[in-house]
């Protein structure tokens, strides 16, 4: 049987040396006026953050990325939709940067694809973000992978935990838990498996009143490596 949020919860107090301890390990949401508030220019800047952040060492795109800021222009939707391919080019040869064609042209790319989404909605790209509802977050994440660059995966899913969405994670220990107690199997990127996590965290969230955001911690404290008062491998 499926542990329900109770014992969920005990059981990451244990491990994580206590409720005060555990609290502040949790992540929450921003609000959706702050959501609705947040540039296009952010969305897209973040989308291109986790874009180069996988199968790569984040430490070192951190530390590169005020240079990406400027060579891309802040990021400005409309100003990137209008440079040319040759331009696009130059700019992806700048040692300033992470030197990978592939990955930069992801920027026109998402580019393209929040301002279709602002054109076709009427608003800007945060208010369609906001208005998204928690119990379908996987539906963000697929829309995402269908209509962006280099979004699908965890990728997707990443950029919008960083930028304040309520949303749950499939790391590694999340996952785990899922599989050990029979809730996905098979692919997780299946949409049968994205649909039961999604109903999972769904029922835990109706249960707590917690945020997505929360509750996918709380799943990845009860499985895998546990350091005392440390999130190791976060969801």
């Amino acid at each position: 049987m499926v542990q329900r949020y109770a014992e969920l919860y005990a059981r990451a107090c244990e491990r994580k040396g206590g409720e005060t301890a555990l609290e502040g390990l949790l992540s929450r949401p921003r609000s959706k006026r702050y959501l609705t508030g947040l540039a296009d220019d952010r969305y897209l800047s973040e989308f291109t953050r986790k874009v180069f952040q996988s199968g790569f060492v984040w430490r070192v795109v951190d530390q590169k990325w005020d240079n990406f800021e400027k060579l891309f222009w802040g990021f400005d939707v409309d100003k990137l939709l209008l440079m040319p391919d040759d331009m696009l080019e130059r700019k992806a040869r700048d040692p300033a940067i992470i030197r990978n064609f592939n990955k930069v042209k992801t920027i026109r790319a998402n580019a393209l694809m929040i301002a279709d989404t602002r054109r076709r909605e009427g608003h800007g790209f945060g208010k369609f973000v906001a208005e998204w509802p928690a119990e379908d977050a996987v539906g963000l994440w697929l829309y995402l992978k269908k209509h962006g660059s280099r979004l699908g995966g965890n990728t997707g899913p990443f950029a919008l935990r960083s930028l304040g969405v309520d949303t749950f994670l499939l790391t590694r220990d999340v996952e785990g838990y899922l599989r050990r107690n029979g809730i996905v199997e098979g692919g997780l990127g299946s949409q049968k498996s994205l649909r039961a996590a999604q109903t999972f965290f769904n029922e835990l969230r109706e249960e707590s009143g917690r945020s997505l955001c929360e509750l996918s911690k709380l799943v990845s404290f009860n499985f895998g490596e546990n350091r005392v008062g440390i999130d190791v491998d976060s969801g």
